[in-house]
Formats: C-alpha cells, sequence, structure tokens
C-alpha cells in the first residue's frame, strides 16, 4: 500500500468529523443541457474572444471541482463553455421564481439552493454532484466582487475545502477568469460585449489526499491523522477547521498566480 493510500485509509477513520451527506445522492438528469453544450459552447468560443491555458488539466472524469474567481455574471458560462466538460453550479432559489429563467436553469443543470437554509445545504446539494461522480463549478469566495480597485479576488470561503475533504477523491482544479467584468460589469451593462477580451487559466488540479501529504500543504502522515482521531471532539474540528483554512488560502493563491486581477 502506497503513502497515499495509507493516509486515505486513515482519513477515512475521521469521516463522522468531516463527511457531508448528500441530499440526494444523484443529481436530476438533464439531457437538453448535453445539446445545448454541443450547440452553443463552440458558439460562444468562436463568436467570443476567448484564450484559454491548461485545458489538459481537467479531468476527463470522475468526481471534480473547478474553482474560479468571480467578477461578473457571464462566468459561469465562460467556465462551462470552455471547460469541454458538464458542469453543474449551486444557484440561488431566486434564479428559479420566473418560468423561462426556470427552464433555463434545470436544462443548463444548475442546482437550486435555499437561501433560507444556509450553507450547510448548499454544501449538501454540492455534495450530489461529487458523489454522482460528475464536475461541479463553484467560486470560493462565496459571492461576486464588487471590489472596485485591484485586486479584486476575496478572500476564499472554507466550503470548498471542506467539499474537498469530504470526497477525498475528487480533483480541486484552481481557474482564473480574466476580463469578465470588462466583459459585462453588473449594473452597468444589460447585455454582455462579445468583443472584449477574455483569457482562462486552468491550473493543475490535487486532490485533498494529495495535499495532506504534501510538504507544502497539510503536511501530514498516517500517524498524525491516528493522533488525531485520539483527540477530544472539540480539538479534532479545531484542527480541521485549520487545515480548511489552510487548504483555501493556498487555493486563493493559486487562482492568484495564474492571473486572477
Amino acid at each position: 500500500m502506497s503513502n497515499l493510500d495509507e493516509l486515505g485509509t486513515a482519513w477515512e477513520e475521521l469521516k463522522q468529523h468531516w463527511y457531508i451527506k448528500p441530499v440526494n445522492g444523484k443529481i436530476p438528469a438533464t439531457p437538453g443541457y448535453s445539446f445545448i453544450r454541443f450547440i452553443f459552447s463552440p458558439l460562444i468560443r468562436g463568436m467570443m474572444r476567448i484564450k484559454c491555458k491548461g485545458l489538459n488539466y481537467i479531468p476527463n472524469s470522475g468526481p471534480t471541482i473547478l474553482a474560479a474567481n468571480h467578477l461578473s455574471h457571464v462566468d459561469p458560462v465562460l467556465v462551462i463553455a470552455t471547460s469541454r466538460r458538464k458542469v453543474n453550479y449551486l444557484a440561488k432559489d431566486g434564479h428559479f421564481n420566473n418560468f423561462w429563467l426556470r427552464q433555463f436553469m434545470k436544462m443548463t443543470g444548475q442546482i437550486k439552493t435555499h437561501r433560507e437554509a444556509g450553507g450547510e445545504q448548499a454544501l449538501s446539494a454540492a455534495a450530489d454532484v461529487l458523489s454522482s461522480n460528475n464536475a461541479l463549478g463553484i467560486f470560493p469566495e462565496g459571492t461576486r466582487s464588487r471590489k472596485t480597485e485591484r485586486p479584486f479576488l476575496l478572500p476564499g470561503k472554507t466550503g470548498i475545502a471542506r467539499l474537498a475533504a469530504s470526497y477525498p477523491e475528487s480533483v480541486v482544479v484552481p481557474i482564473a477568469v480574466i476580463g469578465s467584468r470588462e466583459m459585462m460589469e453588473p449594473k452597468r451593462h444589460k447585455l454582455p460585449r462579445l468583443l472584449k477580451p477574455i483569457n482562462i487559466n486552468f491550473g493543475k488540479g490535487i486532490t485533498w489526499i494529495e495535499w495532506l501529504s504534501n510538504p507544502n500543504g497539510g503536511n501530514l502522515t498516517k500517524d498524525d491523522l491516528m493522533e488525531l482521531k485520539t483527540l477530544e471532539q472539540h480539538e479534532i474540528k479545531s484542527r480541521l477547521a485549520a487545515l480548511y483554512r489552510k487548504f483555501t488560502d493556498q487555493l486563493m493563491n493559486s487562482i492568484a498566480k495564474l492571473g486572477a486581477p
């Protein structure tokens, strides 16, 4: 058994402390989504001035988390159109109130979350995507950045780390979307300005177990995790929270290094 396998086994023994249970364990079938991607993704890439780097870092299959910075309403569309993979995003329940918008959200695989239910329900909805071995699109900042001066990138929220830890086989891919605010700035542009240049840089992905074992990441061994298991529950919770924070901060740093403004 390799060191990563041993570390994964030791991590599994802490499952009661980190597992995020899915809502349904699966996501709704969206045959229209595949059709839309097949027709419109090439059109979007052809019509717009989009340059991509690092597309080879996106796994062709398996649970994947695509983590990008967020500056504009067009960001999810850009990631979906360029990633060459079916990507599910979480969407606020308010987007499902209008009939036509609701149909569009469903056809494009957007997953409804309830604001009043809080973050835990959103994480469980996201877990449905990963437990189904699909790709989850997520904005680690938790919201669109409204900063008016660079750097626009906000501190990341640790929900992404909790998802990665709960589904440790998932590959977390950092993404920098550059130029989307110039294309469609909220409250200023009603329609996207399609001729504005966009650069999307995908970075090398990492799984939670790979990060845990990395000396520059979690820097933990199997024995460290076995020792963690013997601590009081509040101590375990505190140690895990510190790991989630470190993972998130390093992810945001990776997104910044990829060129996120």
